[in-house]
């Protein structure tokens, strides 16, 4: 257990980086592709660059998601569920979401296959198979970040349930509170009483 704490955390490290650099070289590129426009002087890859760029972040972005557990889920209807029926549930999600990505990857690699010889329209020295590895690579990493988390997951829906995020939680009376006060004055500006 410890070597697979010790392996996700890696992986979480090599995830931040390439999602750090990513965000610091889409912000200079959309920053150089602004300029240049401004001083009339347009440079012509940067639209492309910055699309491909983002596509990047957004996958490279989701695998590091799904290695701290942070994608959309639906805690509070499986915390519901008694543990015995938790755990299956689980399971077929988790199945669930592996196979999509498996086959995600599989219809990456295949897309890189066919592009092979194909390059960008505006840097004809870069790749189109390089753009698209993206697909293949991040829905690799992203089943390993869900394997790698699912005995936490497994652990959770044996368990208790799912935890929620305490500043949410802290948070939801009070916005209760000040939704009913808020409605009060509504109420009373709307009948006119002062």
């Amino acid at each position: 257990m410890k070597t697979l704490a010790v392996i996700r955390a890696s992986l979480d490290r090599v995830l931040e980086a390439i999602v750090v650099v990513l965000m610091m070289a889409l912000s200079l590129v959309v920053t150089v592709g602004f300029a240049s426009r401004l001083l009339d002087m347009p440079l012509s890859w940067t639209g492309e660059v910055a699309a491909t760029g983002l596509a990047w972040l957004t996958y490279y972005g989701g695998a590091l998601a799904a290695s701290k557990g942070a994608h959309i889920t639906c805690p509070n209807i499986v915390n519901m569920m008694p543990p015995a029926l938790r755990v299956p549930v689980i399971v077929v999600a988790e199945v669930f979401t592996i196979a999509f990505f498996v086959l995600l990857a599989w219809t990456g690699y295949q897309v890189m296959i066919i592009l092979e010889g194909s390059s960008l329209v505006s840097l004809p020295f870069v790749s189109q198979q390089l753009t698209q590895s993206v697909i293949p690579i991040a829905s690799v990493l992203f089943i390993v970040a869900e394997l790698l988390r699912f005995p936490e997951t497994l652990a959770c829906a044996r368990g208790n349930g799912f935890v929620h995020e305490p500043d949410l939680e802290e948070e939801m009376p009070q916005s209760a509170e000040t939704i009913e006060d808020n409605s009060a004055v509504v109420r009373h500006d709307a009948t006119g009483e002062r």
